[in-house]
Protein backbone atom coordinates (compact mmCIF):
# COMPACT_ATOMS: atom_id res chain seq x y z
CA UNK A 1 0.00 0.00 0.00
CA UNK A 2 1.13 3.54 -0.61
CA UNK A 3 1.79 5.72 2.28
CA UNK A 4 -0.21 8.38 1.44
CA UNK A 5 -3.39 6.12 0.29
CA UNK A 6 -6.32 6.87 2.04
CA UNK A 7 -8.90 4.47 3.46
CA UNK A 8 -12.24 5.15 4.96
CA UNK A 9 -13.15 6.09 8.31
CA UNK A 10 -14.55 2.43 8.93
CA UNK A 11 -11.21 0.84 7.20
CA UNK A 12 -9.01 2.70 9.68
CA UNK A 13 -11.61 2.59 13.02
CA UNK A 14 -11.31 -1.31 12.22
CA UNK A 15 -7.17 -1.22 11.95
CA UNK A 16 -7.32 0.93 15.05
CA UNK A 17 -9.17 -1.95 17.06
CA UNK A 18 -6.44 -4.62 15.70
CA UNK A 19 -3.64 -2.36 16.94
CA UNK A 20 -1.26 -3.57 19.64
CA UNK A 21 0.26 -0.67 22.05
CA UNK A 22 3.16 -0.59 23.46
CA UNK A 23 3.01 -0.99 27.09
CA UNK A 24 7.20 -1.01 28.19
CA UNK A 25 9.59 1.37 28.38
CA UNK A 26 12.50 0.27 25.91
CA UNK A 27 16.05 0.10 28.08
CA UNK A 28 18.84 -2.13 26.33
CA UNK A 29 16.82 -3.36 23.90
CA UNK A 30 14.71 -5.11 26.51
CA UNK A 31 10.88 -3.89 27.51
CA UNK A 32 10.85 -3.10 31.06
CA UNK A 33 8.48 -1.50 33.27
CA UNK A 34 9.72 1.64 35.83
CA UNK A 35 11.57 0.46 38.96
CA UNK A 36 9.33 2.03 40.97
CA UNK A 37 6.68 -0.23 39.64
CA UNK A 38 4.24 3.01 38.96
CA UNK A 39 2.40 3.84 35.16
CA UNK A 40 0.44 6.52 34.04
CA UNK A 41 -2.53 6.43 31.84
CA UNK A 42 -2.48 7.89 28.13
CA UNK A 43 -5.68 8.81 26.48
CA UNK A 44 -6.75 9.34 22.76
CA UNK A 45 -7.31 13.28 22.81
CA UNK A 46 -10.47 12.92 20.55
CA UNK A 47 -12.81 10.30 22.73
CA UNK A 48 -10.75 10.30 25.99
CA UNK A 49 -10.60 6.62 25.36
CA UNK A 50 -7.65 4.80 27.43
CA UNK A 51 -5.04 3.40 25.22
CA UNK A 52 -2.14 2.31 27.34
CA UNK A 53 -0.70 2.27 30.89
CA UNK A 54 3.13 3.23 30.12
CA UNK A 55 5.65 2.78 32.90
CA UNK A 56 6.10 6.40 34.99
CA UNK A 57 9.31 6.06 35.08
CA UNK A 58 12.12 8.08 37.09
CA UNK A 59 15.56 9.08 38.14
CA UNK A 60 16.55 5.29 38.93
CA UNK A 61 15.35 4.20 35.40
CA UNK A 62 17.16 7.10 33.60
CA UNK A 63 20.29 6.22 35.88
CA UNK A 64 19.99 2.29 33.82
CA UNK A 65 19.81 4.12 30.64
CA UNK A 66 22.79 5.96 30.67
CA UNK A 67 24.58 3.08 32.03
CA UNK A 68 23.66 0.86 29.67
CA UNK A 69 24.31 3.87 26.66
CA UNK A 70 27.72 4.47 28.21
CA UNK A 71 28.09 0.66 27.99
CA UNK A 72 27.22 0.27 24.29
CA UNK A 73 29.43 3.30 23.35
CA UNK A 74 32.46 2.46 25.29
CA UNK A 75 32.31 -0.35 23.65
CA UNK A 76 32.03 0.85 20.25
CA UNK A 77 29.38 -1.76 19.18
CA UNK A 78 27.55 1.10 17.39
CA UNK A 79 29.84 4.03 17.35
CA UNK A 80 32.98 1.94 15.92
CA UNK A 81 31.15 -0.04 13.41
CA UNK A 82 31.91 0.67 9.62
CA UNK A 83 30.13 3.55 8.31
CA UNK A 84 28.54 1.41 5.38
CA UNK A 85 26.97 -0.94 8.48
CA UNK A 86 25.60 2.06 10.57
CA UNK A 87 23.96 3.58 6.70
CA UNK A 88 22.80 -0.27 6.14
CA UNK A 89 21.01 0.00 9.92
CA UNK A 90 19.79 3.16 9.05
CA UNK A 91 18.03 2.09 6.16
CA UNK A 92 16.85 -0.60 7.27
CA UNK A 93 15.04 1.10 9.90
CA UNK A 94 13.79 3.82 7.25
CA UNK A 95 12.69 0.98 5.17
CA UNK A 96 10.70 -0.58 8.33
CA UNK A 97 8.82 2.67 9.39
CA UNK A 98 7.84 2.40 5.72
CA UNK A 99 6.14 -0.88 5.80
CA UNK A 100 4.35 0.02 9.04
CA UNK A 101 3.16 3.46 7.95
CA UNK A 102 -0.44 2.19 8.43
CA UNK A 103 -0.59 0.95 11.43
CA UNK A 104 2.06 3.82 12.98
CA UNK A 105 -0.32 6.40 11.28
CA UNK A 106 -3.11 5.09 13.18
CA UNK A 107 -1.41 4.97 16.16
CA UNK A 108 -0.45 8.38 16.30
CA UNK A 109 -3.37 9.78 15.23
CA UNK A 110 -5.56 8.12 18.36
CA UNK A 111 -2.36 9.10 20.64
CA UNK A 112 -2.20 12.59 19.60
CA UNK A 113 -5.04 13.42 18.09
CA UNK A 114 -3.35 14.62 14.88
CA UNK A 115 -5.46 13.95 11.72
CA UNK A 116 -5.38 10.76 10.01
CA UNK A 117 -4.75 13.16 6.66
CA UNK A 118 -1.80 14.70 8.43
CA UNK A 119 0.03 11.47 9.59
CA UNK A 120 -0.51 9.73 6.56
CA UNK A 121 0.10 12.33 4.12
CA UNK A 122 3.25 14.74 6.08
CA UNK A 123 4.55 13.00 8.98
CA UNK A 124 5.03 9.39 7.82
CA UNK A 125 6.91 10.08 4.77
CA UNK A 126 8.86 12.79 5.60
CA UNK A 127 9.48 10.86 8.84
CA UNK A 128 11.19 8.20 6.38
CA UNK A 129 12.92 10.64 4.38
CA UNK A 130 14.58 11.96 7.14
CA UNK A 131 15.72 8.60 8.24
CA UNK A 132 16.78 7.89 4.45
CA UNK A 133 18.76 11.45 4.58
CA UNK A 134 20.62 11.34 7.24
CA UNK A 135 21.95 7.54 6.75
CA UNK A 136 23.02 8.59 3.10
CA UNK A 137 25.44 11.51 4.76
CA UNK A 138 27.19 9.13 6.86
CA UNK A 139 29.60 7.98 4.63
CA UNK A 140 29.63 11.41 2.41
CA UNK A 141 30.61 13.74 5.36
CA UNK A 142 34.22 14.17 5.10
CA UNK A 143 36.69 15.96 7.59
CA UNK A 144 39.42 18.37 6.43
CA UNK A 145 43.13 18.99 6.65
CA UNK A 146 44.82 22.38 7.53
CA UNK A 147 47.86 23.44 5.68
CA UNK A 148 49.65 25.04 8.52
CA UNK A 149 53.02 24.89 6.79
CA UNK A 150 55.45 22.40 4.97
CA UNK A 151 56.53 20.82 8.62
CA UNK A 152 53.58 20.46 9.80
CA UNK A 153 49.80 19.19 8.70
CA UNK A 154 46.79 19.19 10.78
CA UNK A 155 43.94 17.18 10.85
CA UNK A 156 40.86 18.58 12.00
CA UNK A 157 38.30 15.34 12.25
CA UNK A 158 34.56 14.65 13.73
CA UNK A 159 34.13 12.22 16.62
CA UNK A 160 30.56 11.46 17.83
CA UNK A 161 29.96 13.29 21.18
CA UNK A 162 28.73 10.05 22.81
CA UNK A 163 25.61 9.60 25.17
CA UNK A 164 22.87 11.35 23.95
CA UNK A 165 19.47 13.00 25.75
CA UNK A 166 17.12 13.58 23.20
CA UNK A 167 13.75 15.21 24.71
CA UNK A 168 10.78 15.06 22.22
CA UNK A 169 7.67 17.58 21.89
CA UNK A 170 3.92 16.40 21.92
CA UNK A 171 3.01 18.20 18.57
CA UNK A 172 5.13 15.85 16.04
CA UNK A 173 6.06 12.94 18.03
CA UNK A 174 7.43 10.57 14.88
CA UNK A 175 8.60 13.54 12.71
CA UNK A 176 10.59 15.33 15.65
CA UNK A 177 11.65 11.69 16.75
CA UNK A 178 13.26 11.24 13.07
CA UNK A 179 14.90 14.61 13.33
CA UNK A 180 16.79 14.19 16.03
CA UNK A 181 18.04 10.38 15.93
CA UNK A 182 18.77 9.93 12.67
CA UNK A 183 21.37 12.65 12.48
CA UNK A 184 22.65 11.29 16.48
CA UNK A 185 22.15 7.95 15.17
CA UNK A 186 24.15 8.62 11.76
CA UNK A 187 26.85 10.37 13.99
CA UNK A 188 27.62 7.19 16.14
CA UNK A 189 26.04 7.99 19.11
CA UNK A 190 24.27 6.58 22.09
CA UNK A 191 20.34 8.03 22.86
CA UNK A 192 18.49 7.91 25.31
CA UNK A 193 14.87 9.43 23.91
CA UNK A 194 12.08 10.66 26.80
CA UNK A 195 9.10 11.00 24.40
CA UNK A 196 6.53 13.42 25.45
CA UNK A 197 4.55 12.25 28.43
CA UNK A 198 1.22 12.86 26.53
CA UNK A 199 2.45 11.08 23.14
CA UNK A 200 4.65 8.17 23.77
CA UNK A 201 3.81 5.60 21.82
CA UNK A 202 5.25 5.67 18.32
CA UNK A 203 8.44 6.11 19.75
CA UNK A 204 8.52 2.69 21.66
CA UNK A 205 7.21 1.14 18.23
CA UNK A 206 10.12 2.78 16.20
CA UNK A 207 12.39 1.78 19.31
CA UNK A 208 11.37 -1.94 18.34
CA UNK A 209 11.70 -1.22 14.94
CA UNK A 210 15.46 0.08 15.33
CA UNK A 211 16.14 -3.56 16.98
CA UNK A 212 14.65 -5.53 14.00
CA UNK A 213 16.61 -3.29 11.51
CA UNK A 214 20.08 -4.20 13.26
CA UNK A 215 20.66 -0.96 15.31
CA UNK A 216 22.00 -2.54 18.71
CA UNK A 217 20.76 -2.74 22.05
CA UNK A 218 21.76 0.15 24.53
CA UNK A 219 21.87 2.07 21.28
CA UNK A 220 18.47 3.72 21.56
CA UNK A 221 16.88 3.58 24.69
CA UNK A 222 13.27 4.89 25.68
CA UNK A 223 12.39 6.14 28.67
CA UNK A 224 8.52 7.60 29.40
CA UNK A 225 7.46 9.35 31.92
CA UNK A 226 6.93 12.75 33.05
CA UNK A 227 9.34 16.46 32.82
CA UNK A 228 9.98 16.38 36.41
CA UNK A 229 10.45 13.01 36.83
CA UNK A 230 12.26 11.79 33.43
CA UNK A 231 13.25 14.89 31.71
CA UNK A 232 14.42 16.99 34.53
CA UNK A 233 17.42 13.69 35.18
CA UNK A 234 18.13 13.47 31.85
CA UNK A 235 19.12 17.47 31.93
CA UNK A 236 21.12 16.77 35.22
CA UNK A 237 22.83 13.00 34.65
CA UNK A 238 26.43 13.91 34.33
CA UNK A 239 26.96 10.99 31.97
CA UNK A 240 24.99 12.44 29.04
CA UNK A 241 26.55 14.65 26.86
CA UNK A 242 24.34 16.71 24.68
CA UNK A 243 20.75 17.13 25.66
CA UNK A 244 18.75 18.02 22.58
CA UNK A 245 15.45 19.54 23.42
CA UNK A 246 12.28 20.69 21.65
CA UNK A 247 9.51 21.55 23.03
CA UNK A 248 8.12 25.36 25.18
CA UNK A 249 10.92 28.76 26.17
CA UNK A 250 9.64 27.66 29.63
CA UNK A 251 11.36 24.47 29.43
CA UNK A 252 14.02 25.13 27.53
CA UNK A 253 14.96 27.42 30.02
CA UNK A 254 15.32 24.53 32.91
CA UNK A 255 17.46 22.77 30.70
CA UNK A 256 20.02 25.42 30.35
CA UNK A 257 19.91 25.50 34.64
CA UNK A 258 20.20 21.81 34.67
CA UNK A 259 23.45 21.88 32.69
CA UNK A 260 24.81 24.52 34.46
CA UNK A 261 24.41 22.60 37.70
CA UNK A 262 25.52 19.45 36.95
CA UNK A 263 28.46 18.87 34.41
CA UNK A 264 27.84 22.11 31.72
CA UNK A 265 26.64 19.63 28.93
CA UNK A 266 26.30 20.63 25.72
CA UNK A 267 22.42 21.60 24.97
CA UNK A 268 20.64 22.69 21.75
CA UNK A 269 17.12 24.28 21.87
CA UNK A 270 14.61 24.35 19.55
CA UNK A 271 11.63 26.02 20.84
CA UNK A 272 8.66 27.92 19.89
CA UNK A 273 7.60 31.20 18.10
CA UNK A 274 5.37 33.81 17.12
CA UNK A 275 5.60 34.30 14.02
CA UNK A 276 4.85 36.35 11.67
CA UNK A 277 3.70 36.20 7.69
CA UNK A 278 4.09 39.59 5.59
CA UNK A 279 1.46 40.71 2.93
CA UNK A 280 2.32 43.49 0.87
CA UNK A 281 -0.23 45.20 -1.52
CA UNK A 282 1.82 44.05 -4.44
CA UNK A 283 1.44 40.51 -3.46
CA UNK A 284 0.66 38.48 -6.60
CA UNK A 285 -2.40 35.74 -6.42
CA UNK A 286 -4.19 36.90 -3.69
CA UNK A 287 -6.23 33.11 -4.00
CA UNK A 288 -2.55 31.71 -3.79
CA UNK A 289 -1.20 33.82 -0.93
CA UNK A 290 -4.68 32.57 1.62
CA UNK A 291 -3.99 28.83 0.59
CA UNK A 292 -0.25 29.18 2.16
CA UNK A 293 -1.96 31.36 5.10
CA UNK A 294 -4.85 29.45 5.84
CA UNK A 295 -2.32 26.49 5.76
CA UNK A 296 0.67 27.52 7.64
CA UNK A 297 -2.17 29.19 10.61
CA UNK A 298 -4.49 25.90 10.68
CA UNK A 299 -2.17 22.80 10.04
CA UNK A 300 -1.62 19.80 12.76
CA UNK A 301 -4.82 22.78 14.41
CA UNK A 302 -2.06 25.25 15.05
CA UNK A 303 0.31 23.06 17.26
CA UNK A 304 3.14 23.73 15.25
CA UNK A 305 5.98 26.29 16.57
CA UNK A 306 6.27 27.67 13.38
CA UNK A 307 2.69 27.93 12.44
CA UNK A 308 1.84 31.42 10.82
CA UNK A 309 0.41 33.07 14.22
CA UNK A 310 0.66 36.96 12.81
CA UNK A 311 -0.96 37.66 9.39
CA UNK A 312 0.44 41.47 9.48
CA UNK A 313 -1.01 42.56 5.99
CA UNK A 314 -1.08 46.19 4.03
CA UNK A 315 -4.23 48.26 4.40
CA UNK A 316 -5.33 48.39 0.79
CA UNK A 317 -5.20 44.24 0.18
CA UNK A 318 -6.32 43.13 4.15
CA UNK A 319 -10.39 42.94 3.08
CA UNK A 320 -9.59 41.11 -0.13
CA UNK A 321 -7.36 38.53 1.32
CA UNK A 322 -9.31 38.27 4.88
CA UNK A 323 -12.49 37.42 2.22
CA UNK A 324 -10.10 34.80 0.84
CA UNK A 325 -8.49 33.38 3.84
CA UNK A 326 -12.19 32.47 5.34
CA UNK A 327 -13.41 30.79 2.04
CA UNK A 328 -10.55 28.54 2.61
CA UNK A 329 -10.69 28.28 5.94
CA UNK A 330 -14.48 26.92 6.02
CA UNK A 331 -12.97 23.85 3.74
CA UNK A 332 -11.38 22.70 7.17
CA UNK A 333 -13.43 20.53 8.98
CA UNK A 334 -13.43 19.51 12.25
CA UNK A 335 -13.86 16.33 13.93
CA UNK A 336 -13.06 12.76 13.99
CA UNK A 337 -8.85 12.62 13.59
CA UNK A 338 -9.52 9.48 11.68
CA UNK A 339 -12.35 10.70 9.30
CA UNK A 340 -9.87 11.44 6.36
CA UNK A 341 -12.07 14.46 5.18
CA UNK A 342 -11.15 16.40 8.41
CA UNK A 343 -8.01 18.28 8.42
CA UNK A 344 -8.71 19.32 12.16
CA UNK A 345 -8.80 17.40 14.68
CA UNK A 346 -8.55 17.94 18.97
CA UNK A 347 -6.15 19.40 20.96
CA UNK A 348 -3.21 17.26 22.67
CA UNK A 349 -4.84 17.76 26.37
CA UNK A 350 -7.27 19.09 28.23
CA UNK A 351 -4.92 21.44 29.87
CA UNK A 352 -3.51 22.68 26.69
CA UNK A 353 -7.32 23.42 25.05
CA UNK A 354 -7.84 25.26 28.07
CA UNK A 355 -4.85 27.79 27.16
CA UNK A 356 -5.74 28.22 23.67
CA UNK A 357 -9.40 28.73 24.66
CA UNK A 358 -8.20 31.29 26.90
CA UNK A 359 -7.41 33.39 23.88
CA UNK A 360 -11.06 33.53 23.18
CA UNK A 361 -12.83 36.24 24.19
CA UNK A 362 -10.31 38.86 25.09
CA UNK A 363 -12.11 41.78 23.32
CA UNK A 364 -10.63 41.40 20.06
CA UNK A 365 -12.42 41.50 17.16
CA UNK A 366 -13.39 38.22 16.10
CA UNK A 367 -13.26 38.29 12.47
CA UNK A 368 -14.14 34.52 11.79
CA UNK A 369 -14.49 31.46 13.95
CA UNK A 370 -13.91 32.17 17.37
CA UNK A 371 -15.78 28.68 18.82
CA UNK A 372 -15.49 25.58 19.96
CA UNK A 373 -16.72 22.16 20.48
CA UNK A 374 -16.94 19.19 22.91
CA UNK A 375 -14.28 17.22 22.71
CA UNK A 376 -11.32 19.48 23.00
CA UNK A 377 -12.04 20.79 19.31
CA UNK A 378 -11.37 24.87 18.45
CA UNK A 379 -12.43 25.97 15.03
CA UNK A 380 -10.26 28.05 13.23
CA UNK A 381 -10.39 31.52 13.93
CA UNK A 382 -9.08 34.80 12.86
CA UNK A 383 -8.58 37.97 15.32
CA UNK A 384 -8.10 41.21 14.36
CA UNK A 385 -5.90 43.42 16.53
CA UNK A 386 -5.46 47.18 16.88
CA UNK A 387 -1.60 46.48 17.83
CA UNK A 388 1.27 44.59 18.81
CA UNK A 389 0.99 44.66 22.50
CA UNK A 390 -2.01 43.09 22.92
CA UNK A 391 -1.72 39.63 24.54
CA UNK A 392 -2.85 37.52 21.09
CA UNK A 393 -0.03 39.02 19.55
CA UNK A 394 3.01 38.57 22.12
CA UNK A 395 2.03 35.01 23.47
CA UNK A 396 2.85 31.75 22.07
CA UNK A 397 -0.74 30.29 21.34
CA UNK A 398 -0.32 26.92 19.75
CA UNK A 399 -4.16 26.68 17.95
CA UNK A 400 -5.52 27.07 15.30
CA UNK A 401 -6.08 31.41 16.25
CA UNK A 402 -4.46 33.15 13.56
CA UNK A 403 -4.11 37.32 14.40
CA UNK A 404 -4.18 40.02 11.83
CA UNK A 405 -2.31 43.17 12.22
CA UNK A 406 -2.89 45.95 9.53
CA UNK A 407 -0.09 48.14 8.46
CA UNK A 408 0.98 50.72 5.01
CA UNK A 409 4.42 50.19 4.88
CA UNK A 410 7.00 47.29 4.09
CA UNK A 411 9.13 48.95 6.88
CA UNK A 412 5.82 49.00 8.89
CA UNK A 413 5.58 45.66 8.40
CA UNK A 414 9.09 44.27 9.50
CA UNK A 415 9.38 46.29 12.23
CA UNK A 416 6.19 44.75 13.40
CA UNK A 417 6.99 41.40 12.99
CA UNK A 418 10.31 41.58 14.49
CA UNK A 419 9.02 43.46 17.63
CA UNK A 420 8.46 39.83 19.60
CA UNK A 421 10.83 38.01 21.56
CA UNK A 422 10.72 35.10 19.04
CA UNK A 423 12.51 34.51 15.90
CA UNK A 424 11.77 31.23 14.53
CA UNK A 425 9.98 32.08 10.96
CA UNK A 426 9.02 33.81 8.70
CA UNK A 427 7.35 34.65 5.35
CA UNK A 428 6.71 37.74 3.23
CA UNK A 429 4.59 37.71 0.02
CA UNK A 430 5.30 40.52 -2.77
CA UNK A 431 6.19 40.68 -6.42
CA UNK A 432 9.03 42.92 -5.86
CA UNK A 433 12.17 40.49 -5.87
CA UNK A 434 14.17 43.76 -4.30
CA UNK A 435 11.81 44.29 -1.45
CA UNK A 436 11.62 40.23 -0.80
CA UNK A 437 15.15 40.39 -0.08
CA UNK A 438 15.44 43.43 1.95
CA UNK A 439 12.46 42.03 3.85
CA UNK A 440 14.10 38.54 4.10
CA UNK A 441 17.44 39.77 5.76
CA UNK A 442 15.92 42.38 7.68
CA UNK A 443 13.55 39.87 9.26
CA UNK A 444 15.23 38.82 12.76
CA UNK A 445 13.91 34.49 12.29
CA UNK A 446 15.76 31.46 11.35
CA UNK A 447 13.99 30.29 8.66
CA UNK A 448 12.39 33.51 5.93
CA UNK A 449 10.28 32.00 2.93
CA UNK A 450 9.28 34.41 0.27
CA UNK A 451 6.06 33.78 -1.34
CA UNK A 452 5.07 30.61 0.22
CA UNK A 453 4.62 29.14 3.56
CA UNK A 454 6.80 26.56 4.84
CA UNK A 455 10.13 25.22 6.81
CA UNK A 456 12.81 23.81 3.89
CA UNK A 457 13.56 20.71 3.81
CA UNK A 458 15.56 17.84 5.51
CA UNK A 459 18.84 20.21 3.06
CA UNK A 460 17.89 23.08 5.03
CA UNK A 461 18.83 23.95 8.99
CA UNK A 462 15.74 24.73 11.14
CA UNK A 463 16.35 26.38 13.65
CA UNK A 464 15.50 29.87 15.42
CA UNK A 465 17.07 33.35 16.59
CA UNK A 466 16.33 34.63 20.04
CA UNK A 467 13.92 33.04 22.46
CA UNK A 468 13.07 30.37 19.79
CA UNK A 469 16.20 28.26 20.51
CA UNK A 470 20.45 27.99 19.48
CA UNK A 471 22.99 25.81 20.34
CA UNK A 472 22.55 23.72 16.96
CA UNK A 473 20.11 23.03 14.09
CA UNK A 474 17.96 20.60 12.61
CA UNK A 475 17.89 19.10 9.29
CA UNK A 476 20.41 19.54 6.93
CA UNK A 477 24.26 19.06 7.39
CA UNK A 478 23.94 21.18 10.09
CA UNK A 479 22.28 18.73 12.25
CA UNK A 480 25.38 16.62 12.80
CA UNK A 481 27.09 19.00 13.93
CA UNK A 482 25.11 19.00 17.76
CA UNK A 483 25.66 15.63 17.87
CA UNK A 484 29.83 15.37 16.99
CA UNK A 485 32.99 17.35 18.48
CA UNK A 486 35.46 18.50 16.55
CA UNK A 487 39.11 17.32 17.21
CA UNK A 488 42.42 18.86 15.68
CA UNK A 489 44.85 16.33 15.29
CA UNK A 490 48.74 18.07 15.03
CA UNK A 491 51.23 16.41 12.96
CA UNK A 492 54.77 17.58 12.94
CA UNK A 493 56.81 16.21 9.95
CA UNK A 494 60.10 17.75 11.05
CA UNK A 495 63.53 16.72 12.32
CA UNK A 496 63.58 13.55 10.01
CA UNK A 497 66.31 11.82 10.89
CA UNK A 498 67.82 10.30 7.63
CA UNK A 499 67.80 13.71 6.63
CA UNK A 500 65.86 12.94 3.37
CA UNK A 501 63.54 15.79 1.50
Amino acid sequence: MAMAELLTTEQYKKLAKELKFPSKSIIDGAPVSAASGRTYSTYNPATGELLAQLPACGAQDVDTAVACARSAWADGRWAKRHPADRKRALLRLADLIEQHALDLSILESLDSGKTIFDCQTVDLPETVNCLRWHAEAIDKIYDQVSPPSNDHIALIVREAIGVVGLVLPWNFPLLMLAWKIGPALAAGCSLIVKPAEETSLTALRVAELALEAGIPPGILNVVTGSGPEVGEPIGRHPDIDVVSFTGSTETGRRFLKYAAESNLKEVVLEMGGKNPCIVMDDAEDLDSVASHVVNGAYWNMGENCSAISRLIVHADVKQRLIEKIIALAESWHVGDPLDPRNRIGPLVSEEHFGKVQSYLGQGERVLYGGTTSEGRFVHPTILELEHNRVRPAREEIFGPILSVITVDSLQEAVEVANDTDYGLAASVFTANGKRALRAARSLKAGTVTVNSFGEGDITTPFGGFKQSGFGGRDNSLHAHDQYTQLKTIWLDLSGSETGEL
